[in-house]
């Protein structure tokens, strides 16, 4: 099975170039196959990585963003589910992969089954006898040292995302060319949007807090 993941290679927003950057370091990092399937530059990409993500996980005018991972022709999610599966040491299981012997995540399906039979079947015991020790002593720090090479990576890349050599060729691609633009486009108008909530959200607090010291002068004013 091979992980697809979609991106937009000479996007013009930091915020998807660094989730994009994101996903593929860390899939590299627990070194999981995966191909990079560019929706900038190729038609038939964007269109099929439109028609197959599910309508419930589109955004409201029915665009889905890059990054977009699948397994084979199966659905995995968007970057939000990708990095709630990493905080939650589910990745695997996000990506429909089993998890590797002596894993975290190997480890806490261990731990649901035996909560749910009550004690480990044989043939988990003999598995987990077979293991060298120092074989499982290097999984289960597979994933902390999957994400301290992605933090590592990100640190080094600095601005070498906009001098990325698939931008030029995109320039010259009219389809890929408006491709990017919508891309940058959305992009831009979610996170305005992101900011006029977290605006409102301000001004609700401060008219909150006016209202409070009013009824407080007016109960003192009261009582004097």
């Amino acid at each position: 099975m091979v992980i697809k993941v979609f991106l937009a290679s000479s996007s013009g927003s930091t915020a998807i170039k660094k989730k994009q950057q994101d996903v593929v370091g860390f899939l590299e990092a627990l070194k999981v196959d995966y191909a990079e399937l560019d929706i900038a530059c190729n038609e038939d990409n964007r269109m099929w990585m439109r028609k197959n993500v599910p309508e419930e996980k589109k955004p409201a005018n029915g665009i889905p963003l890059p990054p977009q991972i699948f397994n084979e022709e199966s659905y995995c999610g968007d970057y939000d589910t990708f990095f709630d599966a990493k905080e939650d040491n589910s990745v695997y299981s996000f990506l429909g992969l089993p998890p590797p012997p002596g894993s975290k995540e190997a480890a806490l399906a261990d731990k649901e089954r035996v909560l749910e039979n009550g004690t480990h079947t044989e043939e988990n015991s003999v598995d987990s006898a077979e293991v060298p020790e120092e074989e499982r002593n290097g999984d289960a720090h597979g994933e902390e040292e999957a994400q301290e090479q992605v933090a590592d990576e990100e640190e080094g890349q600095g601005g070498e995302a906009g001098d990325e050599a698939t931008e030029g060729e995109a320039a010259g691609d009219e389809e890929g060319a408006e491709a990017v633009e919508e891309i940058n486009e959305q992009a831009q108008a979610e996170e305005e949007e992101e900011q006029k909530k977290k605006l409102k959200h301000k001004r609700k607090k401060r008219l909150s807090s006016l209202s409070e010291a009013t009824a407080m002068m007016t109960t003192l004013s009261c009582s004097a």
